[in-house]
């Protein structure tokens, strides 16, 4: 899935955006809700500094859960996560979403 759609990235996270189902097999009804996957691996830190950073990111998500209606969502976190604020994370999270609603990098 990542290889398909629209990336964008920041210093903390990359965002991989695809709208719809990567099947095409999926009901009408559940094309609405939106499906986001989450990678944060141990560069990022250890198991609380990934577990921090996986709730501000699913966070994050959900406070643009409208934005996200019928896409797929893969938010992929880098190192510089577990050191960043929930802020400055919310505040990539809606830069990298509005780059690839946008279409530019």
């Amino acid at each position: 899935m990542v290889r398909q759609g629209r990336r964008a990235a920041s210093k903390t996270l990359v965002l991989h955006l695809v709208g719809g189902s990567p099947s095409g097999c999926v009901k009408s009804e559940l094309m609405a809700s939106p499906r986001v996957g989450l990678v944060v691996g141990k560069v990022v830190g250890n198991a609380v500094q990934r577990n921090r950073v996986k709730r501000q990111l699913r966070h994050a998500a959900r406070l643009r859960l409208a934005q996200l209606a019928g896409l797929s969502v893969v938010i992929r976190a880098n190192p510089a996560s577990a050191s960043a604020t929930s802020a400055e994370l919310r505040r990539d999270f809606d830069r990298c979403l509005a780059r690839t609603r946008d279409g530019s990098r």
